[in-house]
């Protein structure tokens, strides 16, 4: 073992075994250690799943708080911290601090890294100042932070090791996701699909910060490196400019196709997998065509970028539904065949069940029963059946499109789901919303909006609720229980062995449910709206459960940007109006034990 000092805290890691392994390899080891939390989502897997049941059904009514921390800092907080050894690491929205906290020492500030970034930054962060996490890997912690900045800090110190930007603020391109660390290198996305900004995954060498290599959404073969011969979508090769082809002219070079979500890593298959945003802008009759390889997921070799195959969900999006959201992987049958399966619950509605192997489609059905914008998708062609009184595109014209369920907000945007491998159910924190869109024409300027459409959001026809907590089958495509929620559920779930499943409310309430049945088990208001994706760990032999409170996010923008015009938010001011009657806005880490 490897053992690091923290002016007096012990932090102990996996030795790595020679001066060849990888970061991976040492994180493969720690994720195995339910004691710790060392990935923003758990594991390489995405699942969000703890072995711990100390904690369980029978007691878990029994939660109280047992210790606080305020991050002197407001607006929207998502994402969750790291907990490795008996150091808890702490992030912030804007200006995005990173705090190390001493857990033998009643949370005791080791260090403090507070960098100066220009509030310029601020005006185009799209939904919020927010940010997902931060990485480790390699004794160092891996920050992205808003202004595209890449920062590694050494675990022990906060001292930064290396620095590199990944992008320029000035033309509309900002940093709000969690890194990952794969082999030894850094996964970095970009924001910034309101802007014009041609989506990218790069990969930083973790040593120094020196980039490996970056992979485009759009553009020719060696952007956004594909193989037209080998690189397949639903099993047939892409062709030659792919990325290009079903773009107008050069509009691919402002195409969007953002990269801000969560990604995913199967070592065995050597392979990360994750989603590309909405292409721009937000007018389709501007932009005719599939837009490739805009809302999309790909899965591309961590060593050299190269993709094995790409699926495009939502063809020439008309809504805004962004195909960033997490890719859980879990080996289950399907069909009576077992399967190396990718879950994808998307914007659009659709829950999918591929084979991350091929990128066959094995399974796409709707999660909310009111999605109406399509009425399938076909599992051959992998394309949506869209309704055309849904489409925003209206024979060329720029109209009011009204009663498209869900809204550009999607039935789930980027709060992660769970995965128990108990259970075999994901557990899902989705939206009930619906919304009127209606387009205007918009031209292109470098750092300014492109959006080029007004929207509206409201409750489905006859709905008294925006949010439904529920338990998927993603081996049937089926939902297996929901819970219905008066805002949308804005945080990420956490499942445990203990059979309870955790989430957080846009009003504040800590919630904990039954895993089997759904039934509510405990609840706990926090000072703020929760965003944030629940934790679980072990400190001296007692399990925890930490979530960062702090209403904001697209949902919650109203509050945290305090804007009140109802169109305000790309809609959600007016449909989130109320959320201002229950949760005021804050910054606080809250964790819970039974006494």
């Amino acid at each position: 073992m490897r053992t690091l000092k923290y002016s007096g805290v012990v932090l102990a890691t996996a030795l790595l075994a020679s001066a060849a392994a990888s970061a991976s390899d040492e994180l493969l080891k720690m994720q195995d250690n339910a004691d710790e939390w060392v990935m923003p989502t758990g594991n390489y897997a995405n699942h969000r799943y703890s072995e711990l049941d100390q904690i369980n059904r029978d007691n878990v009514g029994d939660l109280n708080v047992a210790w606080t921390f305020s991050t002197g800092v407001l607006r929207g907080h998502e994402g969750g911290p790291l907990i490795i050894g008996d150091v808890m690491y702490v992030h912030t929205p804007f200006p995005n601090i990173v705090y190390a906290l001493d857990l033998n020492d009643s949370g005791r500030i080791i260090w403090k890294y507070e960098p100066k970034q220009d509030p310029d930054t601020i005006p185009v962060m799209c939904c919020d100042t927010v940010n997902r996490g931060v990485a480790y890997g390699d004794g160092k912690i891996i920050l992205h932070q808003a202004d595209t900045t890449v920062v590694a800090l050494n675990a022990e110190t906060g001292a930064v090791e290396w620095k590199v930007a990944n992008g320029d603020p000035k033309v509309g391109e900002t940093g709000t996701s969690a890194p990952m660390v794969v082999k030894d290198k850094v996964m970095i996305g970009i924001s910034g699909g309101e802007f014009g900004v041609r989506g990218s995954m790069t990969a930083y060498n973790l040593a120094d910060g020196s980039r490996a290599w970056r992979a485009y959404s759009m553009g020719p073969d060696s952007d956004i490196l594909v193989d037209p011969e080998k690189t397949t979508h639903l099993g047939e090769p892409v062709g030659k400019d792919s990325g290009m082809n079903t773009w107008e002219g050069d509009q691919w070079k402002i195409g969007g196709g953002t990269t801000w979500g969560w990604y995913a890593y199967d070592p065995e298959l050597d392979l990360i997998y994750y989603g590309t945003g909405n292409p721009s802008t937000w007018n389709p009759s501007q932009r005719p065509g599939d837009n490739r390889w805009s809302m999309a997921i790909f899965a591309r070799n961590p060593d050299t970028g190269m993709a094995k195959w790409v699926y495009q969900m939502t063809p020439h999006d008309e809504w805004d539904f962004d195909g960033v959201n997490e890719m859980i992987l879990s080996d289950q049958e399907v069909g009576g065949e077992m399967r190396k399966l990718l879950v994808h619950f998307d914007r659009n509605g659709f829950g999918y069940s591929m084979d991350r192997e091929t990128g066959q489609l094995l399974i796409a059905e709707k999660f909310d029963p009111v999605v109406n914008w399509a009425t399938h998708v076909d599992l051959k062609t992998g394309r949506p059946q869209v309704v055309s009184k849904y489409s925003t595109a209206q024979n060329g014209e720029d109209v009011n499109t009204t009663g498209i369920c869900p809204a550009a907000l999607g039935t789930k945007d980027q709060q992660p789901a769970a995965f128990s491998p108990k259970s075999g159910l994901h557990y899902v924190p989705t939206n009930h919303v619906c919304m009127d869109y209606e387009p205007f024409r918009v031209s292109y300027t470098a750092g300014q909006p492109y959006v080029g459409a007004t929207l509206s959001m409201y409750p489905p026809e006859g709905s008294d609720h925006m949010g439904n907590f529920i338990a998927w089958d993603a081996t049937k495509g089926e939902i297996v229980w929901s819970n219905k929620e008066k805002f949308s559920v804005w945080s990420g779930a956490l499942a445990t062995a203990g059979d309870v499943v955790f989430y957080g409310t846009l009003e504040g309430f800590l919630k904990a449910v039954d895993a089997k049945t759904g039934e509510e088990l405990y609840k706990f208001k926090t000072p703020s709206g929760i965003i944030g994706n629940v934790t679980t760990y072990v400190h001296g032999g007692k399990q925890y459960i930490a979530v960062l409170s702090g209403v904001g996010g697209w949902a919650g923008i109203g509050l945290a940007a305090g804007l009140t015009d109802p169109n305000a938010g790309l809609g959600a001011v007016g449909g989130y109006a109320a959320l201002s009657d229950y949760t005021a806005l804050g910054g606080q880490l809250t964790v819970f034990a039974v006494d």
